[in-house]
């Protein structure tokens, strides 16, 4: 059977799953929202999953090789390229998870969309123009640029999949519910059919199929937000200030909700979580990856350029949004089950005010363009994992630069499927998970492995391959211990009367240790190894700040 009857066939397969499901019973399980299974709200939410299938199969056919799987062959504008990064990270965790964040805790949830604008300055000032100049594929082309091989890939990949991996968890949880809301079937084959329809967008279309998903829903989920915040303001006379007295009234902390300390409740905590969110984004993968699709560093600029204003405007939306559940959704019982619980979870409060503003038709709309967008998120991160294991490790670490792109490819796509498959399995374990606080852990291993670790590789000369691995691998433990020890895990998960660590979130700390680590272990090494890895640093800035590579003994 070829790739391409394939695809048609699994463009029936969310509406197989959908319409064999059974009706769900009165007083069953309530994560059921009824006004939902609306015909229409289903038909739109269909047709822009098999329009993305149509995008996938028409990139399968220009996916000839690693550098078109990995980079769309380095054709892809910068303003192209500016609204698929928007369309990267404008994911779930923006209209759902803030969302649901400000309707719980108020302006505190706010700080996530703060955290998120302010990283676009860092890469483009530290990190966009280098990492185009040095890099092939993945950023450990630019970390491995005059360190050793095999032990630098070797570190990066794993970072790479730790972050891959429960990012790609943090998007899977609201695919699921919103499938499981929008049809009433059970979360787990909801979680099911987003996990086998994200293995065939990365399978099949690579970065192509990816980027131009990424650009369609960043559109549509900008024009979505824009129409949403516009009803929401039209129900208030377009006066904020009623929006924000009216949630004020509603909510059950009342005016608490308009002053800090709902969510982050101390300043170590604050100071950890917007380092975590300003840094974490520089390295982030599937961010990263997106430099290497267009042609030359001036491109690369104009992405960042256009990302920051598309993702800056739809987090000004999001704030109208945000207060918007809490005056028009809070105190609905239409969206509350029996017990006074909101319908499918507090993430999906934004999905239930679609509904209120909009009614079935942009509830369908807002349906579709939420999934398409979580389904563009986790092809990127798939994409960026796959890459890691098969361009980093099998390739060169393990190969040592004599695979095929064949060989290559192969192994790509085998990693697609292994991925889709342990991101399933974690997403069914972390059901109940805030999908914020998912990503905030995230962030924080990705500001306290790979984005030291790219920096200096990047600035200082007297970075070694040692002090590489094990102060990146000090960071990324220190930010995975620190959280299973702090009160959200220790407590609430593993329902210990007391917190070992006593703060929310662990950059502040795993940062330190990062950094701290890199320096210790690479100004004691003294090895041979070490001094030419300080001399070819020259050799790198020329190619670092023009583009052009100096004649450069290897460095295997």
């Amino acid at each position: 059977m070829t790739r391409h009857k394939i695809l048609t066939l699994l463009a029936v397969f969310p509406a197989a799953g959908a319409w064999g499901a059974p009706p769900a019973a009165t007083g069953a399980a309530p994560n059921v929202l009824h006004h939902a299974h609306s015909p229409l709200a289903i038909a739109m939410f269909l047709a822009f999953v098999a329009a993305t299938l149509f995008i996938t199969r028409w990139a399968a056919r220009k996916n000839h090789g690693v550098a078109d799987h990995y980079a769309a062959g380095g054709k892809i504008t910068g303003a192209q390229n500016g609204w698929a990064i928007a369309g990267d990270y404008m994911s779930a965790a923006s209209l759902l998870g803030i969302s649901s964040l400000v309707f719980s805790n108020g302006y505190d949830g706010l700080i996530y969309s703060i955290g998120f604008l302010a990283s676009w300055p860092i890469i483009l000032a530290l990190i966009a123009e280098p990492l185009r100049n040095l890099g092939r594929f993945t950023f450990a082309d630019v970390v491995s640029y005059r360190l050793r091989q095999r032990p630098v890939r070797t570190f990066s990949a794993i970072s790479s999949l730790v972050i891959v991996l429960l990012y790609l968890v943090s998007q899977m949880v609201g695919a699921g519910k919103l499938v499981e809301l929008l049809f009433g079937v059970q979360y787990l084959p909801a979680v099911i059919g987003v996990g086998v329809l994200m293995v065939v967008y990365v399978f099949f279309g690579g970065m192509l199929a990816t980027t131009w998903i990424q650009i369609i829903k960043a559109v549509l989920l900008l024009s979505g937000c824009a129409f949403m915040a516009f009803m929401v303001l039209r129900r208030f006379a377009f006066n904020p200030d009623a929006l924000f007295a009216a949630a004020v009234q509603i909510h059950a902390r009342h005016d608490a909700i308009m002053r800090p300390g709902g969510l982050v409740h101390d300043p170590i905590s604050a100071v950890s979580l917007g380092l975590a969110l300003i840094f974490g984004t520089a390295g982030l993968p599937h961010i990263l990856m997106r430099f290497f699709t267009v042609a030359d560093v001036k491109q690369a600029r104009k992405s960042i350029l256009h990302a920051t204003g598309i993702v800056g405007c739809g987090y000004a939306l999001i704030v109208v949004i945000g207060f918007g559940t809490i005056a028009l959704v809070a105190s609905d019982p239409a969206y509350h089950n029996p017990d006074g619980t909101l319908m499918g979870g507090v993430n999906m409060v934004a999905i239930h005010l679609a509904h209120a503003v909009g009614g079935n038709f942009f509830l369908g709309f807002i349906c579709a363009v939420t999934f398409s967008t979580i389904l563009a998120v986790v092809s990127g991160l798939t994409l960026a994992g796959a890459s890691a294991v098969s361009h980093d490790l099998y390739a060169n670490a393990l190969r040592e630069g004599r695979a095929t792109d064949r060989e290559e490819l192969m192994v790509s796509r085998a990693t697609t499927v292994v991925l889709g498959i342990l991101a399933t399995l974690l997403t069914i374990a972390f059901e109940k998970q805030y999908i914020a606080f998912i990503v905030s852990l995230v962030f924080s291993i990705a500001a306290s492995s790979t984005f030291p670790v790219l920096l200096l590789s990047i600035y200082w000369r007297g970075l070694t391959t040692r002090g590489a691995v094990v102060g990146g691998t000090l960071g990324l433990l220190t930010a995975v211990v620190l959280t299973v020890l702090s009160p959200t895990v220790w407590v609430q998960v593993l329902h210990h009367s007391h917190a070992i660590y006593p703060y929310e979130y662990p950059a502040l700390f795993s940062m330190i240790v990062a950094f701290a680590g890199i320096w210790l272990f690479s100004v004691t090494d003294r090895s041979q190894a070490a001094k030419r890895e300080r001399a070819l640093f020259r050799e790198q800035l020329v190619k670092c700040e023009t583009g052009i590579r100096a004649s450069i003994a290897t460095n295997q």
